[in-house]
């Protein structure tokens, strides 16, 4: 995960928080056997800050080289060979904005650009305003994406498990009883989710219009976050992180209200920032 700003380093903590997530670096001296601690008990791995070389000690891992014994799968890791369970999982991310992989190295892994884009950073300064001016409102909308994903893959799992039932049947399905109140069931329950899922559809739609009336705060902290992050370009002593922004975003009520305080002089219109 190409990640600059350290959103995909966040977002693998959080998901895998519950999992017992690893977090690793190449420099780190007990590096491998954290890795092979996560590939015996299948718990998931983030190596983080990689550059544009891999260690070639993952090349087993990458490939998915393993091999059984006795019934039990393992792999080979260095000049160790560890059992390999088959929920592991190996999230790796970097900090470089755009690192240039060899095609052997893209070909063995997801590549995911994680890097922030004005509309995506926009959704989030809306979520921190709305979550300041208006807590319930977000919370409300958090839930609604949740249920509304929820009910989306209810729906799925449905017409999957009608499908499976067409498939698996032999003969007329008129005749088969089994079939016919499953598919009675899987309809009743479709239709319900449905109508679910209108209703979330429509309330969302009245937060989203409420959230609206602030989208003007947030558009104009993204603008300038990427105003501040193209300094960088003019010299290398101006390179701020995202975390600092939202930090002074949070803190700094004048950011969303056109009046930046961060040594603005009213006088030349140059904006200074603090080291």
């Amino acid at each position: 995960m190409i990640d600059p700003q350290g959103q995909a380093n966040k977002w693998v903590k959080n998901k895998e928080k519950v999992n017992k997530l690893s977090v690793i670096k190449l420099s780190d001296n007990n590096y491998t056997r954290v890795l092979e601690n996560c590939l015996q008990f299948g718990n998931p791995c983030l190596l983080e800050n990689v550059e544009e070389e891999l260690d070639p000690i993952l090349e087993p891992i990458l490939l998915k080289q393993t091999f059984k014994t006795a019934g039990v799968d393992f792999i080979k890791v260095g000049d160790q060979i560890v059992e390999y369970s088959g929920d592991f999982k190996l999230y790796i991310t970097t900090s470089l904005r755009n690192p240039h992989y060899l095609p052997e190295i893209s070909v063995k892994v997801t590549l995911l650009n994680f890097m922030i884009t004005p509309s995506g950073l926009e959704d989030q300064l809306l979520g921190i305003v709305i979550a300041k001016e208006k807590p319930a409102l977000e919370e409300k909308k958090n839930e609604l994406i949740l249920e509304g994903a929820a009910n989306k893959r209810n729906l799925k799992e449905i017409k999957d498990k009608i499908l499976e039932v067409l498939f698996a049947s032999q003969g007329n399905i008129l005749e088969d009883e089994a079939a016919i109140d499953i598919l009675s069931s899987s309809k009743v329950l479709s239709e319900e989710i449905s109508r679910k899922q209108e209703i979330t559809s429509r309330t969302e739609k009245e937060i989203d219009d409420t959230r609206s009336v602030y989208k003007p705060v947030a558009k104009h902290g993204s603008i300038l976050f990427f105003t501040i992050s193209d300094l960088g370009n003019i010299d290398p002593m101006y390179q701020y992180s995202l975390n600092w922004f939202i930090n002074l975003f949070m803190h700094k009520p004048q950011l969303g209200r056109g009046k930046m305080k961060l040594g603005h002089s009213q006088d030349t219109g140059i904006l200074h920032l603090p080291p």
